[in-house]
């Protein structure tokens, strides 16, 4: 399983959606922190590196990082279908079980390496304005951009790399339900697509208060919430997780190739 999963792991750098990603999650945050129209979106000034991570966050988690989560994740499995690798592949010494295994693994691993990067790039482009105590707030925390005093670096690169974790725990769900419809429909495109369908058909879906809390899309907004409700936040996305992983399985093993 392991051999497999170094095997997995290594494709990833041949995706042209990551490629892609790598390009896009550099070029995003330096677009935002030196924007020219931040004043009049968001009504605040930067002031430090540290808020460049947030807006960078909340202009892409409703619809960019999902995207390329998506499409990513998709091409996993696509790959193996577009060249016509998978009977061949499946002709090795693995299960069927094994081998969609370390897809899952791969897909529930890479919303944190997409993340990680998006943070990194994230600060890199707040360097202009320095890291040190500021007053406001990272946008990331309970006081929002706008603060309640000064802030401390400490403190700040806490609420930066704890925000961005729960946002790539968010979009782990999405990359499993990708794999699922590539699955389904046995192409990447179409696996991708439905993905957004789905979401999108989710986020219309808020017009019934009794459901809003459990659907996908009202989780992606979990790296804003208070850490006292995320343990509920966190079991929602472990079931969403579960039930993806266990069903593209089921569906795997009675394919026909």
């Amino acid at each position: 399983m392991s051999a497999l999963l170094r095997m997995e792991f290594a494709k990833l750098g041949r995706l042209t959606s990551v490629r892609f990603s790598v390009v896009v999650l550099a070029v995003f945050p330096a677009l935002w922190a030196y924007a020219p129209g931040i004043f009049d979106v968001y009504g605040f000034f930067l002031v430090s590196g540290f808020q460049v991570p947030a807006l960078s966050l909340l202009s892409s988690m409703e619809f960019l990082l999902p995207l390329l989560i998506a499409i990513t994740c998709a091409e996993l499995l696509g790959l193996e279908i577009v060249h016509g690798t998978l009977p061949t592949v499946l002709l090795r010494p693995v299960t069927r079980s094994q081998w969609l295994l370390a897809k899952v693994i791969v897909a529930s691993v890479y919303p944190f390496l997409a993340l990680a990067f998006f943070l990194l790039a994230s600060l890199a482009a707040g360097a202009f304005y320095g890291y040190g105590p500021f007053v406001g707030g990272t946008g990331l925390g309970r006081e929002g951009l706008l603060g309640a005093g000064l802030m401390e670096p400490g403190l700040a690169i806490t609420e930066v790399v704890r925000a961005y974790f729960m946002a790539a725990l968010a979009l782990v769900p999405i990359g499993l339900l990708a794999i699922l419809f590539s699955v389904l429909f046995m192409n990447a495109a179409g696996g991708a697509l439905a993905t957004l369908a789905m979401l999108i058909f989710m986020q219309l879906l808020i017009v019934f208060p009794g459901i809003e809390p459990y659907l996908l899309t009202t989780q992606l907004s979990a790296y804003v919430q208070p850490a006292a409700s995320l343990g509920w936040v966190v079991a929602l996305i472990a079931v969403y997780c579960a039930a993806f992983a266990a069903v593209s399985v089921v569906i795997f093993e009675r394919k026909d190739f």
